[in-house]
């Protein structure tokens, strides 16, 4: 069993929630950041509250970062916290340059200020490949990043490779491609398909309404995909790696799965959305997990179907909890 003291930023969220939860099982004594805000949003890790120590910082605030650090001293720092939702950052895109690139310097330069020896972790995004050039994309595909967000995850990747050449850190990127479960965001399309699906089967919403269905990407489990940001950490030698399963499906499987489950015609449904739409569409994103496969021993487990039935399903009995209702009541067919 591994140990050891790890400070996880961005850990209220899908990512920082399972990562959390696999340090606790490797017997890890675990640290997350959060920042102080009127209202909490702790659901993602209320199981795991009286087994974390929280630290109050932002990545906007460079004192906040390097306290942290120095009070907590970590042997593993993991980088997860972001702007991290592609629609708001055409909307807020200075604030995610901040947070979501200059962000990642100012935690690079609290470690390297602290304690050069921590070993990081900076979260990038196959959002960076953008308009890709080349399918499918491994570590050496040039980037085109096509919104804001993917240009801040850009800048926060090179920086990454930049503190490892420049201070000598054991600095490392996981370009993960898209990964979901049943704790992802309400305002990402996976987790709006299955939330959607699990209302209108329980006689709650009347409608779906999607923007580009004909968008393909490459979607694994979160809960998998951290077990990969820890094996980083343990390799001999920082390198990056890309993570994604090596399959392909676009938008319209996605809800065709989920409505399948539940046993409802998705036509009857789903609505077209031109609002919806991105100025600048990614239309397609495939991983070539090679590198990750061979060097981590990391691969999926999880087909993407699979998947979207655990989600959908999750939210149905989160859904007959909060409401009362049940499957059958209100049943559109």
């Amino acid at each position: 069993m591994s140990s050891g003291v790890a400070l996880i930023t961005g850990i209220t969220g899908q990512d920082g929630s399972y990562l959390a939860e696999l340090l606790l099982e490797k017997g890890y004594e675990v640290h997350g950041t959060v920042r102080r805000s009127s209202t909490e949003t702790f659901e993602r890790i209320s199981h795991l509250r009286d087994r974390i120590q929280l630290h109050q910082a932002d990545l906007l605030d460079q004192s906040s970062l390097v306290n942290s650090i120095r009070d907590v001293r970590p042997s593993e720092v993991y980088n997860l916290a972001a702007q991290s939702f592609v629609p708001t950052s055409w909307h807020q895109p200075s604030l995610t340059g901040e947070c979501t690139a200059i962000g990642v310097t100012r935690m690079l330069d609290a470690v390297r200020l602290v304690d050069p020896s921590i070993r990081f972790y900076q979260a990038s995004s196959s959002e960076m490949f953008g308009k890709v050039r080349v399918t499918p994309q491994n570590e050496t595909t040039p980037f085109h990043p096509r919104s804001p967000y993917a240009v801040a995850k850009v800048y926060g990747h090179w920086i990454t490779v930049n503190y490892r050449e420049s201070y000598d850190l054991y600095a490392v990127s996981g370009i993960l491609f898209n990964h979901e479960s049943p704790r992802r965001g309400r305002e990402f399309v996976t987790r709006k398909v299955s939330e959607s699906v699990a209302k209108i089967k329980l006689g709650l919403q009347d409608e779906l309404r999607l923007g580009n269905v004909d968008a393909k990407r490459d979607w694994g489990y979160a809960k998998e995909y951290v077990e990969a940001i820890w094996k980083m950490l343990q390799r001999p030698e920082p390198s990056d790696y890309v993570i994604g399963t090596g399959v392909q499906h676009s938008v319209r499987e996605c809800y065709e799965f989920a409505f399948d489950h539940v046993g409802l015609d998705p036509q009857d449904f789903v609505r077209i959305d031109q609002g919806l739409m991105r100025p600048a569409e990614v239309d397609t994103l495939l991983a070539d997990p090679t590198k990750a496969r061979e060097e981590l021993g990391w691969s999926v487990r999880t087909r993407f179907d699979e998947l979207m039935r655990i989600m959908v399903e999750a939210d149905l009995e989160q859904l007959e909890r909060a409401t009362g209702r049940r499957r059958g009541q209100g049943d559109s067919r």
